[in-house]
Parts: structure tokens; sequence; C-alpha cells
């Protein structure tokens, strides 16, 4: 895929995932923190939801004029029993209902990785692939749809056994062959940015089947691989190319900042964080 020479992004297409500040501030102060700054999407965490109650977040985000580019997270679908594979389809319906609540763009989906003692990760794809079928029927009658994020290669035991956009396609193929909107995907960049078939995935997948877009960095060296995340400009990733790419294929959603970092951001004050947000994504972005 072609790239271009780019604008500036848009300042209205920031959005804050709320994993960036967790730490330091819970769910009100995350909407009037972003309302302050200017910053027009937030992505909540369903543990901050849960605290302050999706109605009651619903509300707050509307009266603050904000959009609510997803809800984090559903899936972990893989277990031991048929009883803990239908305790994990109950909370995804759950985690539609929230979104629904909170009018989110997308429930994003972290599919989950081998159950406790299995060495079958193809088994574990199947019950990924079973569990998003058994969710998907409700996702459509609420209006939410499910964003397939696939996780870097690392995660394949613990957290996701879908790690490329690839194979991320080739479920969202088989389970919405019509491609109606309902099932897509979340290019997370910290996650892709490694995958020599990123372009043409992400041609592949097109405005339809992309339904979030995360930016973050990847440091050298990574000190953890789970909660040592960059902001933008600090790490090794060619974020407007990867922007250019969401772009040509038809995508004119957020850029949602996405940042774990126990050792660094978490420690900052949440206001420093959104405003280094604002400048780097303008710059780095």
């Amino acid at each position: 895929m072609a790239t271009t020479n780019q604008r500036p992004p848009d300042r209205d297409l920031l959005s804050l995932n709320t994993a960036t500040v967790r730490e330091r501030w819970n769910l009100k102060e995350m909407i009037a923190g972003c309302a302050r700054h200017g910053i027009r999407g937030i992505s909540p965490w369903r543990d901050k939801l849960a605290e302050l109650g999706a109605k009651e977040a619903a509300k707050m985000i509307r009266d603050h004029g904000l959009t609510v580019t997803g809800l984090c997270r559903g899936g972990m679908f893989p277990a031991a029993d048929r009883q803990g594979r239908k305790r994990a389809i109950e909370d995804n319906l759950r985690a539609i209902d929230d979104a629904a609540t909170i009018e989110a763009r997308c429930l994003v989906l972290v599919v989950g990785g081998l159950p406790p003692g299995s060495k079958d990760i193809a088994g574990a794809r199947e019950m990924v692939r079973d569990g998003i079928g058994e969710a998907l029927d409700h996702a459509r009658s609420s209006g939410v749809p499910l964003a397939i994020e696939p996780l870097h290669p690392m995660y394949a035991a613990d957290r996701a056994c879908v790690n490329t956009l690839a194979q991320a396609l080739d479920l969202c193929d088989e389970l919405d062959s019509g491609g109606g909107g309902a099932l897509g995907v979340a290019v997370d960049v910290y996650h892709v940015w490694w995958d020599p078939e990123l372009a043409r995935g992400i041609e592949r997948a097109g405005e339809k089947r992309i339904l979030a877009f995360h930016i973050c960095d990847w440091l050298v060296p990574t000190t953890d691989l789970l909660l040592d995340r960059g902001m933008m400009g600090d790490g090794v990733i060619d974020i407007p190319r990867v922007r250019a790419w969401v772009e040509q294929a038809g995508y004119r959603g957020f850029h949602e900042v996405e940042i774990l970092s126990a050792k660094n951001w978490w420690k900052r004050d949440p206001d420093e964080v959104l405003s280094t947000m604002k400048e780097r994504h303008e710059r780095f972005c």
C-alpha cells in the first residue's frame, strides 16, 4: 500500500483510553479531564465503568459532549471446561449491554489465550471463534460492533491467541461474511507494528472492518512487556505510516491513546499526561 505525505492529525480525533491514567483518576475524573483538555473521545475500561455505573457514566459522558470510542474489554473466551466457557459468554453479553448503555462505538475483544494447563493453541482459537459466534447476535441486536484486537505474539499463551490482523480478519470473514459492520478489528500499533503483512491486512480490512485505531509507542529497551508502553514519539513505531494506511483504507475515526506504563506515565499527574498526549498526537501521529 502506498503512503503519502500527511497533514497533521485532526485534534478533534484524539481519544483517551482510560488505561492511560487509571492509577490516579476514577472515571468521573477522566471524563472531566477530557473535557477540560478539549479531548473529544474517551474509551473506558470496565472496572472503572463498574465503579461509577454505566447509566451514570453515560449521562456524564453526554453532558460533557464526549464520544465513546470503545469499551475495553470483552473476550477471554477459552476455558478449561464448558461451564467456564459459558461464564465467559455471559460476561461478554453483559459487556455488550454496558457498551450499548454508554453508546460505545465498539466493544474491544481481547480474545484470551490458552486455558490453564493446555498446550492446544489451535483448540483455544476454536473456542475464540465459537465464543464470538455466540455473542455476535446479541451484539447485532444491541447495535454494538465487536472489535477483535490482535495482540502481539508474546501474549499468545495468556491474553490473546489471535496475534495478527490476518487471523482476526479470517474470523470476521467466517462469522460475518456479509461484512455488515457487526464484527471488525481494532488496530493497535503496539501489537501489530512488527507484522510484515500489516499494510496488506489494513487494506484488506477496509473501512467496514476497522472499528478502532489505538496508538502509543514501543520502547527500546522494553522493561515490561505489558506495563512499559511509551508515549508517541518515545519509541520505534512509525505511527504516521500506520495512520496513513488506515486512512487510505477508509478509516475516519478517532486516534485512541492507550498507554500502560507502571514506571512512568501512571506515576505522573494525569493533567500532565493529557497535555503531553495532545502535543505528541499532533507532532508524532
